[in-house]
């Protein structure tokens, strides 16, 4: 308990300092945290604080909740402890790594985070942990079952039977402000973050779209009620409400744009409604899941971050498929190394390094999705020795040179690139889009390759290999490097190396640890 208490009082002594204010260069913020030495306030800026795995968020509303707090961070990863100070309007949040926290945060520098529809602040706290009371059981058992729902496990009995007591496996679903037109499609791609969406009817009703969405189990439907309840789809409108129904299945006659039963793809489209196209009914019999493999693979993980961070999803008007990148090492960037770093969160077609400003590029990805993917990752990473920015831009397509004129190798266009990670439909590489990490994923390792040899690739490509583990097969490896940034710089250097015998390596994060 002394913990708990250490934490509350830190926080207590310097609260009255507290301010923040935004640097109009940065897009950071600074903080004037007195909690360190009491009155003697320092000003720090969030950049240049240690990074954490904890939190510290402030100006929550009067009436937030732990479970809005803790859906701030759910998209990011696992969510192991939190603390609230009601009267203070701020929380302590404990993410399950570091990494974690650093994603979070950089995504949050370019989305505004809200609760309720008002903005909050977050920012690294002092603290390396939470220690507070382990018999606050009511939070334990939140964290524990969101942190199931999230590995794709269930949550323990006791816990299963307190978060199902009078839940449905159906919600309903009605929708405020809806200045854009939100589809069955749009709602899947949400809902089914928390787990298997088997079932959706949508309807209009006193004026109001209105759904019933039905997932496999009731332990999703309570963490997607807890974690979307009160979200905006689209920034400021569209708002979810979500209620829990008193129906416990739903039958679903038809499969067109108004009703569908992901379980049954034979139903008929019934009244001249549009029916689904085979293709994606085969993926649907396949697993319901892959529909966003078949149809737009990369927008489940758009949609969560949408979801967490009110980011409009593709078909917004205004989204671009083009960043720009800048505070780049112009010394060191081409568009190949430009090339190789997106390309892990999606296809880039074009990349242009800016002619008359050369430490900022163009990156045009195959979507927008990518895009937004693509900066909620890398927004904020080392690359070559300077922190990167990367922001949407609002140019929709990257443009060639003109025949005939040479700019130096800026533009380049990858439009027929054989390295795209994400050219077929369902492939593996869309279950494996993580933060940076430390800890890089090798494969297409050939045979005679040895764990010397490798270590040695990458010592040689600037960093320092603290561990390294094969896989059975040998065929597939996991090496940590000592930092984040050596890791992003081996990625770029040794991705699609040629290892001998025309096989070449495949490199990416990974989510593990060795």
């Amino acid at each position: 308990m002394d913990g708990m208490g250490d934490v509350a009082v830190g926080v207590k002594r310097g609260s009255d300092e507290l301010s923040m204010y935004n640097s109009p260069n940065s897009g950071m913020s600074s903080i004037s945290d007195g909690a360190s030495n009491g009155s003697d306030s320092k000003k720090l800026k969030v950049e240049e604080a240690p990074p954490s795995r904890v939190l510290h968020i402030r100006k929550l509303p009067n009436e937030a909740s732990e479970t809005e707090v803790v859906a701030l961070g759910l998209p990011f990863g696992k969510v192991t402890n939190i603390l609230t100070l009601k009267g203070k309007n701020q929380a302590f949040l404990e993410m399950g790594t570091e990494e974690a926290a650093i994603t979070m945060i950089n995504y949050y520098t370019t989305v505004s985070p809200q609760v309720r529809n008002a903005p909050v602040f977050i920012q690294y706290s002092n603290h390396k942990e939470l220690k507070t009371d382990a018999g606050n059981q009511r939070t334990q058992a939140m964290l524990q079952a969101v942190s199931a729902v999230q590995s794709g496990g269930s949550p323990s009995s006791d816990v299963q039977d307190a978060l199902a007591a009078a839940s449905s496996p159906v919600l309903r679903i009605i929708i405020d402000n809806m200045f854009y037109p939100v589809t069955l499609d749009v709602l899947q791609q949400i809902f089914s973050k928390f787990g298997t969406v088997m079932k959706i009817i949508t309807f209009t009703k006193n004026n109001q779209f209105q759904a019933l969405l039905q997932f496999s189990d009731p332990v999703n439907a309570q963490q997607a009620k807890l974690a979307l309840d009160g979200q905006n789809i689209y920034n400021s409108c569209c708002t979810l409400r979500i209620d829990f129904s008193k129906l416990v299945n739903l039958n679903v006659k038809y499969n067109n744009d108004k009703s569908r039963d992901y379980t049954r793809p034979e139903l008929p489209a019934g009244d001249g409604q549009p029916s689904l196209d085979p293709s994606v009914a085969h993926a649907f019999s396949k697993d319901s899941n892959s529909l966003l493999g078949a149809l737009s693979p990369l927008s489940a993980a758009a949609a969560a971050a949408a979801a967490a961070g009110r980011v409009a999803l593709a078909g917004q008007t205004g989204s671009s498929g083009v960043l720009l990148v800048s505070n780049l090492n112009e010394e060191m960037v081409t568009p190949q190394s430009l090339f190789t770093l997106f390309g892990v969160y999606g296809d880039v077609q074009r990349v242009k390094i800016l002619y008359n400003k050369k430490d900022s590029a163009l990156i045009q990805m195959s979507d927008a999705n990518q895009a937004q993917l693509a900066m909620s990752h890398l927004n904020g990473q080392k690359m070559y020795g300077k922190i990167i920015r990367v922001t949407l831009s609002k140019h929709q397509t990257v443009a060639l040179p003109r025949d005939g004129l040479d700019d130096q190798g800026l533009t380049k266009d990858f439009a027929n690139s054989p390295l795209h990670r994400f050219k077929k439909p369902g492939s593996k590489n869309f279950q494996n889009i993580f933060p940076p990490s430390a800890t890089l994923h090798l494969s297409n390792i050939p045979q005679d390759v040895t764990e010397d040899d490798l270590r040695l690739l990458f010592s040689n490509a600037g960093g320092t290999v603290k561990a390294f583990k094969f896989f059975q097969d040998r065929k597939m490896a996991l090496i940590q490097m000592s930092t984040v940034e050596e890791a992003i710089q081996g990625l770029i250097d040794l991705h699609n190396y040629n290892m001998g015998g025309n096989q070449h390596l495949r490199v990416s994060f990974s989510k593990s640890t060795i």
